[in-house]
């Protein structure tokens, strides 16, 4: 994994990260429905699965923006990643438990995929985190049983946690749409409200994007 250790002088955002993590460390979270319909249209057709598919196009959005790839080194030393990986939750129905696993990302979609697929039969039996995480993540999870208006992961670590987490429920029809919603949490050191939904624009225009 590559990463730039960020000097904080020469930051433009740098005064401001200090003090959302020195003197007000605050988290937002914010829900929106997205319409999947075309996500949903492009999964059936290529033989594809939705959840695979989702989670690497907010990992594309993800990674197209360095507001979301801050995080801290071996060192301590803040540092924005070259990329960051989804570290994901496998839910296993037959009792209830769930793997969780990160599939490195790539910017090909095919090639997620496979890897996805992949991963999932790899630890199929795990019931726990995989070992060997990469710090250079960040958190996706899913309740495809409930269609939920607001969602929070509270993080309780030091309030230091930089990376997104990122989960959305079950879409449903909604006047000749499926919607589904979607929810980011973020640290407002690295991100302010302009960011966040900006993400959520981009991820709609992935959406759309799909053919």
């Amino acid at each position: 994994m590559n990463y730039q250790i960020v000097d904080l002088n020469a930051w433009n955002r740098g005064s401001l990260f200090q003090f959302y993590i020195n003197q007000m460390r605050v988290v937002m979270s914010l829900t929106v429905d997205i319409d999947v319909t075309p996500l949903v249209r492009f999964v059936r057709k290529n033989g594809m699965k939705f959840y695979p598919t989702m989670i690497w196009i907010v990992s594309k959005v993800v990674n197209s923006r360095d507001e979301f790839k801050y995080g801290w080194d071996a060192d301590g030393n803040l540092v924005r990643w070259d990329f960051i990986s989804p570290s994901y939750a496998h839910f296993h129905p037959e009792d209830e438990n769930f793997t969780k696993l990160v599939t490195p990302y790539t910017g090909e979609l095919g090639e997620f995929h496979a890897r996805f697929l992949r991963d999932r039969e790899k630890y199929q039996t795990l019931r726990a985190v995989a070992e060997n995480q990469p710090a250079n993540h960040f958190d996706v999870s899913c309740l495809p049983w409930v269609r939920y208006r607001h969602f929070d992961v509270h993080v309780f670590d030091e309030g230091k946690f930089l990376a997104p987490v990122i989960t959305w429920g079950r879409y449903e029809e909604e006047r000749g749409k499926l919607v589904l919603p979607l929810t980011m949490n973020i640290h407002h050191a690295v991100a302010d409200g302009f960011h966040l939904s900006r993400f959520f624009n981009e991820v709609q225009g992935q959406i759309d994007s799909l053919n």
